[in-house]
C-alpha cells in the first residue's frame, strides 16, 4: 500500500525473496499503481480495502504517508493479515494503539519499519554492546539530518495534518528507536524544538533532546532539516570503551563502525574499525527477518508495541519542548513586569 520512493523499494525486496510472491499493489494514483503492476506482473487497485480483503494475500506492507499508516495497518490486521508498517507508524501513540492490540488479540505479526536496526554497522555495534564487553553504559549520542530540497516545504512530510510532526517524526524517531534498542526505556526528558529555516511552523525543522533512563544513561539527539550536508552519526560510550557509527551509505557516506577499548586512564584507546562499503541492503535484511518471525512465531525487532513506545517517547519530547518554551516566555514576562 503506497508506491512512493520507499514503497517501491519495499516492492523490490518482496519480489527478490523466494518465499514471497507479490499479488497486488495499491496506490491512490492510478497511473503509478498501473505502472508498478505492469513492471512486477501483479494486479493493482486504488482501493486499499479491496487489496487487504484478497484471499491470496497473507502479508500487507503499508508504505503511505503518515496520516494513513495506522488505519490501513489496523484494517489489514482485522482482515487477518500480517503487517509491516513504515515508521513512524502513525501521528500519535493513541492513533496506533488499536493496531497493536489487534495484532496481539489475533496472534498476528506486526512490525514497524525501523530499518536502521538492520544496517550492518548498527547491527555489529549492538552485537558488541550485548556481549557485555563494554561494561556499564554511560551515554548515547545521535546526530541525524539533511538539508531538504527545493520545494521541501510543500511536501506532505512538512504538513502538520499529514505528518503529525516535523523532523522528530521523520528522521528523529529512527534515533529514538535505536536509543531504546540499546538502553531500554527512558524516564526523564528535556527538549528544545526550533523552526529555523523552513516555513513550516508549527512543525519543527530541528529538534534537540536529552533523555535519561532509570540507570542514569543519558541519550542526546539532534535531528535536523538544516544540516546542509547529509549526516548520520550514532555514538555509545560505556565504562570500558565506546562505539561510533558513521554513515548510512549513499549521500550519508560509507557506513563504518569504530570500536574503541579503554586501556588505562590517560592512554590512547585501542581502536578497531569496520567498513561496510556495499549497497544499502537494510530493507532486504529486514524483510528476511520479518518473514522468519512470521514462520517461527517470534517477536520481530521493532514490533508494534516498540513502535507505540517510540511514539510515546516522541510525544514526551514534544511536551518537554513546549514546556521549555513556555518557561522561557514566563521568565521574560516576569522580567518585564
Amino acid at each position: 500500500m503506497g508506491l512512493g520512493r520507499f514503497g517501491c523499494k519495499r516492492v523490490h525486496s518482496i519480489v527478490k525473496d523466494s518465499r514471497t510472491r507479490l499479488c497486488a499493489v495499491s496506490d491512490t494514483a492510478v497511473h503509478r499503481a498501473r505502472d508498478v503492476s505492469t513492471e512486477m506482473n501483479c494486479e493493482f487497485t486504488t482501493d486499499w480495502e479491496e487489496a487487504v480483503d484478497r484471499h491470496d494475500v497473507d502479508v500487507v506492507v503499508v508504505s503511505t504517508s503518515t496520516q494513513f499508516l495506522s488505519d490501513i495497518a489496523l484494517g489489514a490486521l482485522q482482515a487477518g493479515k500480517h503487517v509491516l508498517c513504515e515508521k513512524p507508524f502513525g501521528r500519535s501513540a493513541k492513533e496506533v494503539l488499536p493496531a497493536v492490540l489487534t495484532a496481539k488479540t489475533k496472534g498476528l505479526t506486526l512490525k514497524v519499519g525501523y530499518n536502521h536496526r538492520y544496517h550492518p554497522a548498527l547491527e555489529k555495534a549492538h552485537e558488541i554492546w550485548r556481549s557485555g564487553k563494554l561494561g556499564r553504559l554511560h551515554f548515547l549520542r545521535c546526530v541525524y539530518g539533511h538539508g531538504g530540497r527545493a520545494g521541501y516545504e510543500r511536501e506532505w512530510r512538512t504538513q502538520a495534518e499529514c505528518a503529525g510532526g516535523g523532523q522528530l517524526l521523520d528522521q528523529g524517531v529512527h534515533a529514538l528507536d535505536l536509543f531504546r534498542w540499546f538502553a531500554g526505556e527512558f524516564v526523564e526528558v528535556k527538549a528544545v524544538s526550533d523552526t529555523s529555516y523552513w516555513p513550516i511552523a508549527p512543525l519543527e525543522d530541528n529538534i534537540f533532546a536529552l533523555l535519561r533512563n532509570a540507570d542514569g544513561c543519558v541519550a542526546q539527539l539532534h535531528a535536523s532539516w538544516t544540516s546542509w550536508k547529509n549526516i548520520f552519526r550514532f555514538e555509545l560510550s560505556a565504562e570500558q570503551g565506546y562505539l561510533s557509527v558513521s554513515g548510512l551509505g549513499g549521500f550519508y557516506g560509507t557506513e563504518s563502525l569504530i570500536h574503541g577499548v579503554r586501556v588505562a586512564l590517560g592512554q590512547a584507546p585501542q581502536e578497531c574499525r569496520f567498513e561496510f562499503p556495499g549497497p544499502d541492503e537494510s530493507l532486504k535484511t529486514e524483510w528476511t527477518d520479518f518473514l522468519d518471525c512470521i514462520e517461527q512465531g517470534k517477536a520481530p525487532r521493532s514490533g508494534g508495541e516498540d513502535g507505540w513506545r517510540t511514539l510515546k517517547l516522541a510525544e514526551s519530547i514534544y511536551a518537554a519542548a513546549r514546556a521549555a518554551s513556555t518557561s522561557v516566555d514566563n521568565q521574560c514576562s516576569s522580567a518585564s513586569a
